[in-house]
């Protein structure tokens, strides 16, 4: 129940639709109830000029002479207002019936988009520490698979459970206000429902989870062979990937058709335990019809009541169906929801507009999670503003490490780093972050136009100014030359243009945010001779004037930096200048010439 109740709080800011939306669930329910009180007339008077025979001997004044005028009223007069009736009440039924199945949809979407806009919000709050950790599919599950199922609670699973339980009490009060004997024998057989009910709800939340599980295997899969569509086919991998798909695919149905059968046996099971208990009054109600103590209509009446209580009490165990799987997909959403990001802020943090002097690294220990080594290790540098630090080392020193904790999105495990004397967690993290630019090797572009991908982060900008980006970072020929030039589709990650273009377009969006900080991830590693002399043309006007960190293998494009330093598993083991380093026999004069004695 409590895992329940957590879901319906997306409810609470509807509350103002979902109350209108109970209160016609009520007249809708009651409408259809009373529909089946004209039973009683109908078999009693119209069909056997007889008269309705209650076995209740204090009738509320309102019914006593409700009853005494229907025994009284002509037949074919009493048939006139029953077949009114009915109309009048089918058309009531149906009116609440629309607005409280309207209401509820309306209500479900509305919490669904929240729901969605939430975990995204989640997701963008979150630190990379937690993407290090979760799979990109897995999580796109969680906003996609696990939503949907959360809706079918929130919609039809709160509609069914309100209105079904409106009907089963209706129909109980009518059953026991007609014969409560018999309603009391009827009731001794409900823990044979209920028990089934429960045993296999908790089947279905236990199998449920294991569906959304392997759904987000699905997602992953898909998404990394989807992006990686060019590797798979390069290295003919498509029988293979295939198999794998198949592999998640074959056991995602094994595991739905558990749940299909379990969900499916409840119905005739409880079909076939209220036909046992309808049969059984039946055949005690008919003695109490031939001595005269109650009519034909009315016993018939307590048997559409009873029977009608199988339809709600059906509807009833698919609800509880949909609301464990609900609850197995809200706590993986509320797994994100209630995740803590890393990086906090705090409430007084200072507002940072630019760097006047140093950015210090001060006894400075990092490392992913508390199992794990270090990466890096009593990392102690300061740099002065406008310097073009370059930072080389092995494959696994620590060097994307370093940088990555400047702009926050990791924190140091120990010690502080600073900028102009502030540690970076007492600083606004936005405005930390909007001082800073970064170019990786890993060009990341978006599914919109040239034009938006080069003026991401940086606003509404002018045209004149996105094209005065795009030719300081040489693209602005190759842009023309596109179909729609700066308003042409890049696709999906960029996938129509090359990897140069693709370079140049992300340094053209850094040129365009002015950073006074630069972070460069090996952003020209990945490129052949000809766009990697473009690219790097466009680097030397971008690193100009600003405080710049170079990471870069090709120890050739570090020539200029103002220091260099050597890193090695995670330690700083030289700093100087290209010609000091060289001069000495240490590892960056190793690692300058292994690169150019190949």
């Amino acid at each position: 129940m409590k895992d329940y109740l957590k879901i319906l709080k997306f409810l609470k800011p509807h509350r103002m639709l979902f109350i209108p939306a109970v209160v016609c669930m009520g007249f809708s329910a009651l409408f259809d109830g009373v529909t089946i009180t004209m039973i009683a007339p109908l078999s009693d008077r119209v069909l056997s000029d007889g008269k309705i025979i209650i076995p209740f001997n204090n009738l509320p004044p309102f019914l006593a002479s409700l009853l005494d005028k229907t025994n009284n009223l002509p037949r074919p007069e009493l048939l006139n207002y029953i077949a009114f009736t009915i109309l009048a009440l089918f058309l009531l039924k149906g009116f609440f019936f629309f607005w409280q199945s309207y209401l509820m949809s309306n209500i479900g979407q509305r919490a669904v988009r929240d729901m969605r806009l939430r975990l995204y919000q989640k997701f963008q709050d979150l630190s990379l520490d937690y993407y290090s950790k979760k799979r990109s599919g897995e999580l796109i599950s969680r906003i996609t698979n696990d939503v949907m199922l959360v809706e079918n609670a929130v919609s039809y699973g709160v509609t069914d459970l309100i209105y079904q339980t409106l009907q089963v009490a209706f129909f109980t009060f009518l059953i026991f206000f007609i014969h409560w004997k018999f309603a009391f024998i009827s009731f001794i057989l409900f823990p044979l429902v209920a028990g089934p009910m429960v045993t296999i709800g908790r089947m279905l939340k236990k199998l449920a989870r294991s569906s959304q599980e392997k759904m987000a295997d699905i997602n992953s899969l898909l998404f990394e062979t989807i992006s990686g569509v060019r590797i798979v086919k390069a290295f003919c991998m498509e029988e293979y990937e295939t198999k794998r798909f198949a592999d998640h695919n074959k056991d995602f149905y094994k595991i739905n058709m558990k749940s299909i059968r379990r969900n499916l046996i409840l119905s005739p099971l409880t079909e076939f335990i209220g036909a046992a208990c309808g049969i059984t009054i039946f055949f005690l109600g008919v003695r109490n019809v031939i001595d005269g103590s109650i009519s034909f209509g009315t016993f018939g009446l307590f048997l559409g009541g009873l029977f009608s209580l199988i339809r709600p009490c059906k509807k009833l165990s698919g609800v509880n169906a949909i609301i464990q799987k609900a609850i197995s997909a809200s706590e993986r959403i509320h797994d994100v929801l209630e995740t803590e990001s890393s990086i906090k802020e705090k409430k007084d943090a200072a507002t940072i507009s630019g760097i006047n002097k140093t950015i210090e690294f001060k006894d400075v220990w990092f490392r992913y999670e508390e199992d794990t080594a270090d990466v890096l290790k009593d990392i102690n540098i300061k740099i002065k503003a406008g310097e073009l630090i370059a930072i080389v080392g092995p494959t696994g020193a620590g060097k994307s490490t370093l940088v990555n904790l400047i702009p926050r999105f990791y924190d140091v495990t120990k010690g502080r780093i600073s900028i102009d004397g502030v540690n970076l967690k007492d600083m606004n993290t936005k405005s930390l972050r909007s001082l800073i630019a970064v170019v990786t090797q890993e060009t990341i572009l978006f599914n919109d136009t040239v034009k938006a991908n080069i003026s991401y982060g940086s606003g509404d900008v002018k045209d004149d100014l996105i094209k005065n980006a795009a030719e300081m970072a040489f693209a602005h020929n190759f842009i023309m030359k596109m179909p729609k030039d700066y308003n042409t589709i890049v696709g999906d990650r960029g996938f129509k243009l090359s990897g140069g273009e693709k370079q140049r377009l992300t340094i053209a969006r850094a040129i365009l945010k002015n950073p006074p900080i630069l972070i460069l991830d090996e952003a020209t590693s990945q490129l052949d001779s000809e766009s990697e002399r473009y690219v790097q043309e466009a680097l030397d006007r971008l690193v100009q004037n600003r405080t710049v960190f170079c990471i870069a293998h090709r120890l050739s494009t570090i020539r200029k930096a103002d220091r260099i330093i050597v890193l090695d598993d995670g330690n700083i083991v030289d700093i100087g200048k290209h010609e000091d380093l060289l001069s000495k026999s240490g590892l960056y004069k190793r690692l300058y010439e292994t690169q150019f004695k190949m």
